[in-house]
């Protein structure tokens, strides 16, 4: 429930300013909920964190990512890249052609090029791999669930807000109200102000009335987005087991990367000595 009209809204920023400046109260989360947002946000940053450098170890040269992000953005299709070692092994094997494919060094080349380009195919391969199956569940967790979580949680600050904003109005509605009730002095007071004072005692009561009733309607919209604040927050837990799950998927392909490397290279090594 946010503040519908003028009054609300003044009383709604009163309350945001209060707190800022330390002169209003403010309703505290218990320790287990203050917990689960510690939890997320941690989450969200060392996600952040292993994604990039991730993204980095893949990619190395910036301009390749900063393209690769802007074709995302754009939903378009990354276009296929030549791997470095696809490159060179072009470049080796182009050079044979050149010198002479019969030469010691020309024959070498070739043998030399044809590895190298295996090498950036099992490297492609790698990095597809880990982007498919490491790298999109973190970006899907960020872009999807931590946005739904963060528009939740901006929504019951709001909610909580309007709360104390309510409990501050009553609070001076019944010390206003118990100041007009206050018994006065018949031998001071003129007949007057005996009847100011009881409209006024009037007055005050029924905004006591008021306050109290939008009091209970601000806990209860607060409490109702508490708990939905929390399921959101307790399914942080099902996103560390997702996120596990891909790490394991990482780890092989990245051991499946090296294993595929070490055999080009030895097999490379070997032909070589013969």
């Amino acid at each position: 429930r946010l503040c519908a009209d003028s009054r609300c809204l003044t009383r709604f920023l009163s309350q945001f300013t209060g707190e800022k400046l330390g002169q209003a109260e403010k309703t505290e989360l218990d320790a287990h909920f203050e917990n689960l947002l510690s939890r997320a946000d941690s989450t969200k940053n060392w996600t952040e964190k292993i994604l990039r450098q991730t993204e980095v170890l893949l990619q190395p040269n910036p301009s390749a990512r900063i393209e690769e992000f802007l074709y995302e953005k754009l939903d378009r299709k990354i276009p296929s890249r030549i791997t470095n070692g696809e490159l060179l092994g072009q470049y080796m094997i182009d050079a044979a052609s050149e010198f002479g494919p019969g030469t010691p060094y020309g024959t070498t080349l070739i043998k030399v090029g044809e590895a190298q380009r295996h090498l950036g195919a099992a490297d492609r391969d790698f990095i597809q791999s880990s982007m498919i199956n490491f790298l999109m569940p973190l970006r899907n967790f960020l872009e999807g669930d931590w946005k739904t979580i963060s528009k939740e949680r901006r929504l019951l600050e709001n909610r909580r807000l309007d709360l104390d904003a309510c409990k501050a109005r009553l609070k001076k509605a019944k010390a206003a109200e118990a100041k007009a009730s206050a018994t006065p002095d018949f031998q001071e007071t003129r007949p007057r102000n005996y009847v100011l004072s009881a409209s006024a005692s009037a007055l005050w009561s029924e905004e006591v009335t008021k306050a109290e009733q939008e009091l209970r309607s601000a806990q209860t919209e607060f409490d109702r987005q508490a708990e939905v604040t929390r399921l959101l927050l307790e399914g942080i837990s099902s996103t560390h087991t997702t996120h596990l799950r891909c790490l394991h998927e990482f780890v092989e392909a990245q051991a499946t990367y090296y294993a595929q490397c070490y055999q080009y290279t030895l097999d490379l090594q070997k032909l070589l000595g013969r």
